[in-house]
């Protein structure tokens, strides 16, 4: 589409981090956008710059009701949406004995069901379309998790899943999706985005005692540029083959690539103990073929 015919976009956590800056690239592109945000009041300057391609709704990605009453915003608005980016979300840090109960189940709430109850409820507008792409901002963390950030990881993962299922089960119906996967890119996700432990038990010091500190000492000197990000995402929504994964950073290509080989590895090393496991003369077939 080209600015006279603008796309729409649905943005989760336009506020900060890469939600602002995709938001603030998206509008100057010349599409609109409905930017969400739990304080919508941080968003006020792009109305004041956009104000008939910009609008800004409340949402917490948590509460069902927020999310319905967004999505119908957006399409009273714009008549229409093209574009979901699921962004909302935040890191804990911690052992995975060391989080608490409370911390996990918020890390959950936002960073997965949030973005899953997007996503649910604004399929039937996306298929009665027949188009529309989904992005969902994952982690490099949603393909290699890291001690001390298990919990943060396991909603990554979980999306991906979710992510990978969906591409497959919309692509006939004109709906695209794509997981973004950031290494370390200078948003608050790194400071004061994170959740930190309560409890720090010393068996752990050894195994993820430095990752917090790594984290820490990161803050503000991450190699990635949230605007270029925006870029790279707004191409991946120009383009007629999008991918389904797109990494972002040298460091998520260089982690993304040795957690592949990796597993390659395994995989050819313990191969023929995996494929004894079957009943003899079964004929094998790879799943869903």
């Amino acid at each position: 589409m080209s600015q006279q015919n603008p796309k729409v976009w649905f943005i989760t956590g336009s506020s900060t981090g890469f939600g602002r800056s995709l938001t603030e690239a998206v509008l100057k592109h010349g599409d609109r956008v409905v930017a969400t945000a739990r304080k919508p009041e941080q968003l006020d300057s792009l109305i004041h710059q956009y104000p008939t391609t910009a609008k800004v709704v409340r949402l917490d990605v948590t509460k069902p009701q927020d999310v319905r009453e967004a999505i119908k915003a957006a399409i009273d608005a714009f008549g229409r949406i093209d574009v979901v980016v699921n962004n909302a979300g935040f890191a804990s840090v911690g052992a995975i004995e060391e989080v608490s109960d409370d911390t996990v189940r918020r890390q959950f709430e936002t960073n997965l069901f949030g973005a899953l109850d997007v996503t649910r409820a604004v399929l039937p507008t996306l298929r009665q379309q027949r188009s529309g792409h989904i992005l969902n901002i994952s982690s490099v963390g949603g393909l290699v998790s890291f001690g001390s950030l298990g919990i943060y990881c396991a909603t990554k993962f979980a999306l991906e899943g979710i992510s990978e299922a969906l591409a497959k089960e919309v692509a006939p119906l004109g709906i695209k999706v794509t997981i973004v996967e950031p290494g370390a890119f200078r948003t608050e996700i790194n400071g004061q985005g994170l959740v930190i432990a309560d409890t720090r038990l010393d068996d752990y010091a050894d195994s993820t005692g430095g990752i917090l500190q790594w984290l820490e000492s990161m803050d503000g000197k991450q190699p990635g540029d949230p605007d270029k990000a925006a870029t790279a995402m707004i191409q991946v929504v120009e383009s007629d083959n999008p991918p389904l994964r797109l990494a972002l950073g040298a460091d998520a290509v260089d982690t993304i690539a040795a957690k592949l080989e990796s597993v390659k590895a395994e995989l050819d090393a313990w191969k023929q103990v995996s494929l004894d496991t079957a009943f003899e003369g079964s004929v094998v077939s790879a799943i869903g073929g």
